[in-house]
This record gives structure tokens, C-alpha cells and sequence, in this order.
């Protein structure tokens, strides 16, 4: 895991969340994630593992208790201020969620025009991700034409193009075989080296063995289980 400073990056505070007067899906999440560290999101189907990356990415409010995001408030925040917070968060979601109209090109470069980026300062950090996830040459290509190991690539490249401080994936080896899925952790742990925060959300427990640093976030109907502490201490840095 990467050495960078050990401050919090992202905290709950006994959070919950309800739908309406439903029961609580998510209760007193208490947790906080460390700069440079690798998170493994585990749980049975229906833990509420995806809800709770709604929460990390800022796409979902809890109905109680405090998140802070890079030392702000994200609760308490004007609307207004939440789009610089989701800037800092790269998401690769379970479905993908490519443009198919779109090239692969065009598909990684989306988040760099909608942040204002000139074509000229988009070309080369586009092509030199498609590089560094082995597709530089299927760039033309659309996602129909592309295998399910091929469109999870571009939808990793996309999220990283802006360079996040926090990366979250939602069961990303899902659809993809073994082979695969090991090469897409390998480029999880060389953007973790990279200085970034990683949260993968799986149910294959398995997949935990891949990254024997990384931290095991477990969730059971909504709450979290931490027996260690490391979420709510910085985790020891190998010496």
C-alpha cells in the first residue's frame, strides 16, 4: 500500500439510512477511510453493499448521522459544492454504464469534456490510459463490439482519468473469467501504489486472497462488522 500521509480521507459518523418508513437498510455505520489504502467491501447479497457505495460516491444522502469527505461536511454542504467532492471520487459500476453511441476513446475522455478539458489537453492522457489498460488499440471501438473483460477496462479507465483521490467499484469482476478478473486487480493495486484510495465492493471471497494488504471492510444486514479497528485507525504501513 502506498505511503502517503495518514490522514482521514473519508469518515461516517454513525450514518443510517431508511427509504421512506421502511427499516433502516444501512445502521451507526461508524468508519474511516485512510489516503493510499486498498478496501475490500464484503458481504452476502442484500448487505447493502452497493447502497453504501451510493453513500461513499455521494449519489445518496443518509437519513442520519455525519459523512465528511476531505475535511468537509458532505451532509451539511450546499448542493452546489458537492459536484468539486464527486470530482475526487472515480466510480467503475457493476453494469458498466458506457455510452454505447460513444468510441472507447470517447467513453474515457467523457469525464475530462464535461470537466472542460480542450481536446488537445484530452488526447494524450485518453490515449495513454487506454495504453496503460492494454486497449490503445480498440479505441474506435464501440462497447457492443467489445468483450465484457474489454468494456470493464474502459469503464476503469474512465473513472481514473481524472486522476481520483478515491476509486470505488462495485463488484467489479462480476463479469469477467478468473484470468481477468486477477489482471484487473493487478491494476487496482498499481493505482493504489499510485497514491489512490481503493474500495472494491465483492461478494467472492476469493478475490480477498489477490491483495493481501487490503483492508476487509464486512457489512450484515446493514451494519458493519470491523473486529480489527483498522477502520477507524490508520492501518500499520509494512517497515
Amino acid at each position: 500500500m502506498s505511503s502517503r500521509a495518514e490522514g482521514e480521507i473519508i469518515h461516517f459518523d454513525n450514518v443510517g439510512l431508511r427509504y421512506e418508513h421502511d427499516r433502516e437498510v444501512l445502521s451507526d455505520l461508524s468508519f474511516t477511510l485512510f489516503p493510499g489504502s486498498f478496501y475490500f467491501l464484503t458481504g452476502a447479497s442484500g448487505a447493502g453493499k452497493t447502497t453504501l457505495l451510493r453513500l461513499i460516491y455521494l449519489a445518496q444522502r443518509p437519513s442520519r448521522g455525519v459523512i465528511r469527505m476531505f475535511g468537509k461536511d458532505a451532509i451539511t454542504m450546499p448542493r452546489s459544492g458537492l459536484p468539486a467532492l464527486r470530482r475526487r471520487i472515480g466510480v467503475v459500476f457493476q453494469d458498466f454504464r458506457l455510452v454505447p453511441h460513444l468510441s472507447a476513446f470517447d467513453n474515457v475522455a467523457l469525464p475530462l469534456r464535461v470537466a472542460g478539458f480542450s481536446e488537445r489537453d484530452i488526447a494524450g492522457p485518453v490515449h495513454d490510459i487506454l495504453e496503460w489498460v492494454g486497449l490503445a488499440d480498440r479505441k474506435e471501438s464501440r462497447p457492443a463490439t467489445l468483450s465484457g473483460g474489454e468494456q470493464q477496462r474502459i469503464a476503469i479507465a474512465r473513472a481514473v482519468i481524472g486522476r481520483p483521490d478515491v476509486l470505488v467499484a462495485d463488484e467489479p469482476t462480476g463479469n469477467v473469467d478468473p484470468d481477468m478478473a486477477l489482471k484487473l486487480m493487478r491494476l487496482f493495486e498499481l493505482l493504489n501504489r499510485q497514491g489512490t484510495t481503493i474500495v472494491v465492493a465483492t461478494h467472492d471471497v476469493h478475490l480477498l486472497r489477490k491483495v493481501p494488504d487490503a483492508l476487509i471492510m464486512r457489512l450484515d444486514r446493514g451494519r458493519m462488522s470491523d473486529p480489527t479497528g483498522a477502520l477507524r485507525y490508520p492501518p500499520r504501513r509494512p517497515s
